[in-house]
């Protein structure tokens, strides 16, 4: 055998539908091209429609963001008699699971398990219709919703042909690949948009059940997003005087609030990135206002905004402004935000965040979203732009901690990563969305929530220089990780490294001139 030469024969590269159900890691670009050859075209070219990608990104052409699924997930735990079940891989529903019930879901999510043989041979496909006739019981649910990950999305499991209803509970069925959703923002708007279509294919049938509690004899505004629960009660009580009413915020906590979201005058796209949602009320007829009233300036455009679309008279306009605008003034008038301030999130209320903090006076430099530019937060971007403020859409982490070097803020406002280097070094900084984004926004408690918080968070400067002082460079970059004795310096050894380093460079530059 010493003379025998062993034959190296390559390995067949494992597909996006084949191996052990770790697929997902074949990467973006061979899970779309797999997802577009198993049938998925139409749904992939109708994301890339509605959840448009940065254009010109480099490697950066997603922003980093949980698992978009989540959105979608979210929005089904959310809503009273309707299950939800996932069909991926195990450590994406567990990673899933995990994320849902830390924010608080209080309800089972159902899983319908895979190999590479059920995937590939349609078992899969079967086990799932299975698993949906077993679940629907008309006395528990009104709407069962099934949740294509990456994997079976690449791999062309139809959910489109599960019955549309099973023993009068309703099957919804979407795809939610990573690859093919940006943001888990944006993954709401799938199953929302989803159901406000269903809901609205009963509408044009037929009479529907009416809501559970009594119908307003005004008008009313849609709300379309996610928000603090004060947030629409105090928008109710801006648009009152124009005889309007705050009907459903949308995604709903019920199947039936579905009706009454479509039965408005107009919807409120409080956040502007419910492509698919707005199509539906646009085919329902209603007309779409973007923005929201934060601050002085927000409040007066988007009350006129919202009486225009609703046909309001000028005068009634001019009350609503008058009876809030001048409270907002007070508040501004007696407290303001002193300091320089960058600001990012995924949640995609970043603008109107930011429109606040500049009208409480803080210095903002930088606002970054992972969400795109739509025709709904095109105002608030030229009005933040009009104040001297960076806005960047699709913005990646590297994005926004670059902005955060760049300004030097005294307080970041960021997703985790970025309050972590923001903490690194030294720089007082707050998590967007459980600090910010959960709080009221609108009119008169906006404003003041907000200066609290924030004014409460940048006077916190002198306990970072106090810690800095205290641990020095400890735990910083070679002296990182746990030692059983103080690390040694061996500067030799770093000498000669950056020689080597420097020698490299220079052959690297050599060769670039020589081609």
């Amino acid at each position: 055998m010493s003379g025998t030469t062993i034959p190296i024969i390559p390995a067949k590269a494992t597909t996006a539908i084949e191996g052990d159900g770790m697929g997902c890691h074949a990467g973006g670009e061979t899970l779309l091209a797999a997802a577009k050859s198993a049938g998925k075209s139409e749904i992939l070219a109708q994301y890339a429609a509605d959840y448009p990608k940065r254009e010109n990104a480099g490697p950066h052409d997603q922003p980093q963001s949980m698992c978009p699924a989540f959105g979608s997930l979210r929005v089904g735990l959310r809503m009273r008699r309707t299950a939800t079940i996932l069909s991926g891989s195990a450590c994406c529903v567990y990673g899933l699971t995990f994320t849902s019930h830390f924010y608080g879901a209080r309800r089972s999510v159902g899983y319908v398990p895979f190999n590479s043989e059920s995937l590939v041979t349609g078992k899969l496909f079967e086990d799932i219709s299975e698993a949906v006739h077993a679940q629907a019981d008309p006395e528990k649910l009104d709407a069962i919703v099934i949740i294509n990950l990456c994997v079976p999305t690449a791999s062309g499991v139809p959910l489109q042909i599960l019955p549309k209803a099973i023993n009068g509970v309703r099957i919804i069925g979407i795809d939610v690949p990573g690859f093919g959703v940006p943001t888990h923002a944006e993954a709401k708007d799938v199953l929302t948009g989803a159901m406000l279509k269903y809901a609205r294919s009963e509408i044009m049938a037929g009479p529907v059940p009416a809501p559970r509690q009594a119908r307003s004899d005004k008008p009313t505004i849609t709300l379309l997003g996610e928000m603090f629960p004060a947030d629409p009660m105090l928008i109710a009580q801006m648009i009152a005087p124009m005889g309007l009413a705050v009907g459903t915020v949308a995604p709903t906590r019920e199947w039936r609030e579905l009706y009454t979201a479509l039965d408005s005058v107009a919807v409120a796209a409080i956040h502007p990135f419910y492509t698919a949602s707005i199509r539906e009320f646009e085919a329902a007829g209603r007309a779409i206002v973007g923005s929201a009233p934060v601050g002085v300036d927000g409040t007066h455009d988007w009350l006129g905004a919202i009486g225009q679309a609703t046909g309001v008279a000028q005068a009634q306009i001019d009350a609503a402004r008058n009876a809030t605008l001048a409270a907002i003034r007070g508040v501004l008038s007696q407290q303001k935000i002193n300091g320089r301030i960058t600001l990012s999130g995924y949640e995609g209320s970043e603008l109107l965040v930011g429109r606040l903090l500049v009208e409480c006076g803080a210095d903002l430099r930088y606002v970054g979203s992972a969400c795109p530019a739509t025709p709904w937060n095109a105002h608030d971007a030229a009005w933040l732009k009009s104040k001297g403020v960076q806005v960047q859409f699709r913005a990646s982490l590297e994005n926004d901690l670059d902005a955060m070097r760049e300004y030097r803020p005294q307080l970041a406002i960021g997703t985790t990563p970025v309050v972590q280097a923001a903490k690194e070094a030294s720089i007082p900084s707050l998590y967007y969305t459980n600090l910010i984004s959960a709080r009221p926004l609108m009119g008169v408690a906006g404003a003041g929530s907000l200066i609290q918080v924030i004014n409460a968070a940048m006077g916190n400067q002198h306990r970072f220089d106090q810690m800095k002082d205290f641990f020095g460079s400890v735990g910083n970059g070679d002296k990182a990780g746990v030692w059983e004795d103080v690390p040694k310096d061996f500067p030799d050894f770093r000498k000669e490294q950056r020689r080597q380093l420097d020698k490299q460079a220079k052959k690297r530059k050599a060769e670039e001139m020589g081609s």
